[in-house]
């Protein structure tokens, strides 16, 4: 390519020494442009600014220094090393090398000056450095310092760190050559005091000796935040395209029969919360218009989400359309099945299942009742947006637990229901509470309503730690429980003994608690059973056929039993959050007062302490979605393996959290009066990605 086309948007292979198969090598690192290898930010910095004297050196520090060579002899002492003895007046250290040839052995003749950088350790000798980096010097040429701390990138297998700033160094100076593009209009550099992105970018690959090592690592310095600011502002402007198409496109307009939603609500054994009801209305007035819906609702366990969803369906199928419900695994869906069997049982409503474990024959029955329209409501799993099925006139989709699909899952669900020129509504539901500053990140293209209040009548459940010592005291709390009349969870994060993870297995504790409470019916329930065996041990439980269920975590979501009033939950402080919290929302959901214990094994660490203390003190859901979002990230909060949305390069949800509100203002006006440059900063952070919506 000749030097006049050669610019920040050239592959990698126009640099010196890439070819194909460094190309290659550099894509795992997701480089693929010149322009990329910019915003690849270092994980740390290494000082090289200042040249120690070997007398200053101390153990544990990360130096570089010079000397002249006293020896170098091999030695086999357990491990053939050779050791290179140092001396600059002002004390000694030895470089050890266990892999080394004899030209390299060659290089140290005595008298030679070197200049090295490495681990300072404290060896059998005194000083040491195991494998430095090391110069020969010529006779009278003098150590040299950098003018910038020495970047140190994230590494990928078959290329050196060396390499990797060296092409740093090319792509930074084309830059000098050929600007960067700011994508970032200059009145919103200046309205939030951001530096220019030439300023930040050459910053963070060369900071000066000067610069704040603490506030860098920290991810706070204001080349940072600027880089940080950008890379949300994409992710944000690209959920909020998202919408934006959403409400360009057409969906049918649900009028419903509000007698139907009346007797449908008067039918209900018990009192809507003034927040279900706030939400009915929002949704009401979501689906009465001819643009589809993109609403998340957010409520604690136990806050009744689901009759909230019945509501819309309701709306639905009384319009003459059909509506789809889809939770993430078979027992959840099951629930929902039985649920809206009772609460549509006084309507002219057909219903129609859908699961992977499902008859043929059953399958094909449901399938063509769903084809032809007959099924008016549709219940199931992932199985609803598989191949082979085929909607009459698919009006409004219902996503049980978000965080269990994601994204691209939902967005193919509503492509299948799509239908001549219209979409279905969408409406996806989440018992895992989602902290403010996250649902702006992850959710900006749907709207947020809250079920803040639990139904009148519903006790917290009280909550204890407890070491695994006093195992015999719980089991005995257990056999007390279940002989007055009622029901407990024994919940174990494994489901077989492993020798890698000192868990509790539940095959292990299910032995165990048929032994010692032999009075009692002891059930099990695991991730590996077959759904028809797996649902036949949750139906006994639910009808009380079982006292005490032990189970793995697939209880976490959605199973109703009442009776339930005990949760017993073991290897308590490797779980998180939220999890330990969805868990215990399985109790408490009768008329007495529930308990959950969670055992946990010593010592314990005091992340696992802290997490305990606040499941202890309080049963507030967002409150502990947010405790736990700072003790653990994002990723495990939203299970963003399954959400389908890109990773970020520099950006941190938990750090930068306080970025988002400045990102919501900066996008509308960036979207509104600069529109090519938000289609340009989107591109440049998630490239092809930024279409990951339209599946």
């Amino acid at each position: 390519m000749p030097d006049s086309e050669i610019n920040l948007g050239s592959p990698l292979t126009v640099l010196r020494g890439v070819g194909p198969a460094l190309a290659a090598t550099l894509e795992r690192l997701h480089l693929y442009r010149v322009e990329d290898l910019l915003f690849l930010l270092p994980l740390r910095y290494e000082d090289r600014t200042r040249l120690s004297r070997i007398g200053s050196l101390r153990p544990g520090s990360r130096s570089l220094f010079s000397g002249e060579v006293l020896l170098a002899e091999t030695v086999y002492r357990g491990r053939r090393s050779l050791l290179v003895r140092i001396d600059d007046g002002s004390g000694q250290i030895t470089l050890r090398f266990f892999y080394f040839s004899r030209k390299q052995q060659a290089q140290f003749k005595q008298g030679t000056s070197v200049s090295c950088f490495g681990d300072i350790r404290m060896g059998p000798g005194g000083l040491e450095v195991v494998h430095p980096e090391y110069r020969i010097l010529r006779a009278g040429q003098e150590a040299s310092v950098a003018d910038a701390l020495t970047p140190v990138y994230p590494m990928t297998e078959g290329i050196a760190q060396g390499r990797l700033r060296t092409l740093v160094a090319q792509a930074l100076a084309m830059m000098e050559k050929n600007p960067v593009p700011d994508l970032l209009p200059a009145d919103v550099l200046d309205e939030f005091a951001l530096p220019s992105l030439h300023d930040a970018l050459v910053f963070l690959h060369k900071p000066p000796p000067e610069a704040n090592l603490e506030v860098i690592m920290g991810g706070k310095h204001p080349s940072q935040i600027r880089l940080s600011f950008e890379e949300l502002l994409a992710h944000y402007m690209s959920l909020r395209n998202l919408r934006h198409l959403a409400r360009k496109e057409n969906a049918v307009a649900l009028s419903g029969a509000t007698d139907a939603l009346s007797k449908f609500v008067s039918n209900l054994p018990y009192e809507l919360t003034s927040a279900q009801k706030r939400v009915i209305e929002e949704i009401g007035a979501d689906v009465c218009l001819p643009h589809p819906m993109m609403r998340l609702v957010q409520g604690d366990v136990g806050s009744g989400k689901t009759v909230v969803a019945a509501t819309a369906c309701l709306l639905a199928v009384s319009s003459g359309v059909q509506a789809a419900v889809m939770a993430p695994t078979e027992l959840l869906a099951e629930q929902h099945w039985q649920n809206f069997s009772a609460w549509f049982s006084d309507f002219d409503v057909e219903l129609a299942w859908l699961s992977g474990s499902q008859r043929q024959a059953d399958r094909r029955a449901s399938l063509e009742a769903i084809e032809s329209g007959r099924a008016g409501l549709i219940i199931g799993t992932h199985a609803l947006f598989q191949e082979g099925v085929q909607f009459n006139n698919l009006a409004l989709v219902v996503i049980d637990e978000q965080h269990r699909f994601g994204v691209h899952q939902r967005m193919a669900l509503r492509d299948k229901g799509a239908s001549g020129n219209t979409i279905p509504h969408q409406l996806v539901m989440t018992a895992t509470p989602i902290p403010r500053t996250l649902a702006m990140a992850a959710y900006a293209d749907l709207d947020t309503s809250v079920i803040d209040e639990l139904p009148p009548g519903r006790r917290a459940v009280q909550t204890v730690a407890v070491p695994d010592t006093r195992r015999a005291e719980v089991v005995e709390r257990v056999r007390q429980a279940c002989t007055n009349g009622q029901q407990t969870y024994w919940v174990c994060p494994l489901i077989e003994e492993s020798e890698v993870l000192d868990y509790q297995a539940a095959e292990a504790s299910f032995e165990m608690l048929t032994e010692t409470l032999s009075s009692l019916r002891v059930g099990l329930v695991h991730g590996r059973m077959k759904a028809p065996a797996k649902e036949k041990v949750m139906r006994q439980f639910k009808q009380g056929e079982i006292d005490v269920l032990v189970a793995t975590t697939v209880i976490e979501v959605g199973v109703d039993v009442p009776n339930a009033s005990l949760m017993i939950v073991e290897n308590a402080e490797r779980m998180g959050l939220s999890q330990l919290h969805q868990l215990r929302g399985r109790v408490g959901r009768g008329a007495a007062q529930s308990h959950c214990v969670m055992l946990y094994k010593q010592p314990l660490g005091q992340l696992a302490r802290s997490r305990l203390a606040i499941l202890r003190d309080t049963n507030d859901g967002f409150l502990i979605a947010q405790r736990d979002l700072e003790l653990r990230g994002p990723g495990e909060l939203l299970g963003t393996k399954q959400t389908g949305l890109p990773d970020y390069r520099i950006a941190d949800l938990v750090r930068d959290a306080e970025l988002m509100p400045k990102v919501q203002i900066a996008a509308e006006k960036i979207q509104r009066d600069h529109p090519q440059a938000a289609i340009d900063i989107t591109r440049r952070w998630l490239g092809d990605a930024h279409q990951y919506g339209k599946v």
